[in-house]
Parts: C-alpha cells; sequence; structure tokens
C-alpha cells in the first residue's frame, strides 16, 4: 500500500493540486490537512470559522499555518457563488435559497469546485454519503455520457490490486447502469497502475443459468464495448471463473477473460458491498475508497469511522483524479 501511494503522491506533488475539507474543524481532517501541507503534497482548503479551526488544530497538536482557511460567512466572492449556483440550478434555487444553502459547508465546497477554486473536494469524516454526494449531483453533475456516479474499491494485498465496484452507491443497477460502472471502473483502474481486464460477474457463467438478473449483466457487456470498444471486457462470469484460469478454461474455453480478471463489476449493490468486505475481513485486503466515479470532477466520500492516514490517502486519489 505505501508504494501505491507513494508513485501517486509523487505524481500529485508536481501538479499544485487544492482539495476542499468541509469538515474543517474535526481533528482527523486537521491532523491529514497539515500533513498534506506541510509535504507540499497539495494545498488542503479547510472550511469553517477561521477561529475555531485554529482553536480545534491547537488542541491536536498540529500545525495548519500552511493550509488555506475559508469561512463561508465572510467569503468576499459569496455574491458571485450565490449568482453562480442559482445559474446552476435553472431554476430551481431562488437567490434567497442559494444564500441558504451555500452557508452548507458540503454545498459552499462544491461550489469552489465548480467554480475553479478548488480541484477536488473530501468529506463524510462527519457527514452522510448522501450530504456528500447530494451537492456533487447537484452542482458538478455527471460526465457526458454517464447518468449515474459509482463507487469503486481499490482492493490492495502486497503486489495485488483489483477493482471492484459498485460497492457504494446504485442499489439496483440497470444495464445502462453496469456497462457505465464497467466504463468507469476501467478508468479507475488505469489511475493506480492496473491495465484493466473488466469482468461482469453474475451467479451464471456464460449462459450456464438464464435469468432476467443474467441477462441484465450480458446487455450491459454489450453496452460497455460500444462506449468503448478498445475496453477488454467480458462476461457474465462467476467469479471464480473470472478469476481462477483453471476454471475458467472449463466453463469458458472461448472467453477474451481466461482467469486474469482485475476488475470486477458486480451486479449489485448488495453483492457488491458483501464482496469487497469478504475481501477485506477475509482475504485481508486493504480496501481504498469508495472512489466515487463518473463526476465532472472530483468529489469523495470518507466513511465516518475514518482516521487521519485515510483522509490523507483519499484527499491524495482525488487530487489524482483531478
Amino acid at each position: 500500500m505505501s508504494e501505491l501511494f507513494k508513485q501517486m503522491q509523487e505524481k500529485v506533488s508536481s501538479q499544485s493540486k487544492s482539495i476542499v475539507f468541509p469538515e474543517g474543524t474535526d481533528e482527523r481532517i486537521l491532523t491529514a490537512a497539515s500533513q498534506l501541507a506541510a509535504t507540499k503534497v497539495l494545498m488542503p482548503i479547510l472550511l469553517g470559522d477561521k477561529v475555531e479551526i485554529k482553536q480545534q488544530a491547537q488542541k491536536a497538536g498540529v500545525d495548519v499555518s500552511q493550509c488555506k482557511i475559508i469561512d463561508p460567512k465572510d467569503f468576499a466572492q459569496f455574491d458571485l457563488m450565490v449568482e453562480t449556483f442559482v445559474e446552476r440550478r435553472k431554476g430551481k434555487a431562488t437567490k434567497e435559497d442559494a444564500e441558504k444553502i451555500l452557508l452548507d459547508e458540503n454545498y459552499f465546497g462544491t461550489m469552489l469546485v465548480y467554480m475553479n477554486q478548488a480541484d477536488g473536494l473530501v468529506s463524510g469524516a462527519v457527514h452522510s454519503t448522501a450530504d456528500t454526494v447530494r451537492p456533487a449531483l447537484q452542482i458538478i453533475k455527471t460526465k457526458e455520457g454517464v447518468k449515474k456516479t459509482s463507487g469503486a474499491f481499490v482492493m490492495v494485498r502486497g503486489d495485488e490490486k483489483y477493482v471492484f465496484a459498485d460497492c457504494a452507491i446504485n442499489i439496483e443497477p440497470d444495464s445502462q447502469d453496469l456497462a457505465e460502472i464497467a466504463v468507469e471502473s476501467a478508468n479507475t483502474a488505469q489511475l493506480f497502475g492496473i491495465d484493466p481486464r473488466v469482468a461482469m460477474l453474475s451467479f451464471s457463467t456464460k449462459g450456464s443459468a438464464k435469468s432476467d438478473e443474467t441477462e441484465r449483466v450480458v446487455e450491459a457487456l454489450q453496452i460497455a464495448k460500444e462506449k468503448n470498444p478498445s475496453l477488454v471486457i467480458d462476461g457474465e462470469f462467476q467469479f471464480d471463473a473470472a478469476f481462477v484460469p483453471s476454471v475458467a478454461a472449463k466453463k469458458a474455453p472461448g472467453a477474451v477473460l481466461q482467469g486474469d480478471a482485475n476488475v470486477f463489476v458486480f451486479p449489485s449493490l448488495e453483492a457488491g458491498n458483501i464482496g469487497y468486505k469478504i475481501a477485506q475481513r477475509l482475504g485481508e485486503f486493504e480496501a481504498v475508497g469508495p472512489v466515487l466515479q463518473g463526476l465532472n470532477k472530483p468529489v469523495n466520500d470518507l466513511s465516518r469511522g475514518c482516521n487521519a492516514e485515510d483522509v490523507y490517502n483519499l484527499a491524495v486519489i482525488t487530487a489524482a483524479q483531478a
């Protein structure tokens, strides 16, 4: 894991990226931000009351003097931000609505990203996933050709690296959703130095069972190929046929993938969430993420049980996405 982030940090450090942290008074955020600033990996932007942030940093024994601190209540460009937000929401928010909404740190931070005053956002140490993702979907929005964002985990054990998705966002993805998840997960894999070989997972391998669920995966495979013809992708596979060469030789002898997949697209959030936790707890893989995929600019969500190292790592990932 350390080697993985060392390589990513070296890349990010040369690019002078800035990442906004809406939860600027949280001790874990302050600790990570102070380390990021001190090592010049990126410029942390802390949101909140400036006096309170400095008091909390002193209490935590960390130095945030090299971080940028912004209080939404006295932001010099607040009127411009309000105007930009109203325009972006296209009649769904009045000026008076915007003035209230933008005092929420997650909305304010997301607007900084949208207005190119920050390169990405990391939140979720205190807030729910919905609180982090909702502003991103309303303001930054998904990339052209992508209807929904999704959440991938990079599973790391020694030199092994795999991508699992969607493990965080979409409960029952349809064929279009699964195809988007496959294409975006391949992009995430490349970010982590993985040459993507994508397996569309199911409880069936190449028609060994037929149901609405398996047909949805088969259809998703075709859509994904149309979206990115150069993508190395195949399915539908049971996990063992996607991962074990000897099983692939028996169950799917003519498949593009022969037990050498490294990006795994699960057919539902239920399957993906269970799958990554089994790998984490029984297989002793480290789970990096969730990395949110498909947005025009990077926004990532922490677990409320995170530590300062998790914050640091996710900030580096977010800067790399930018």
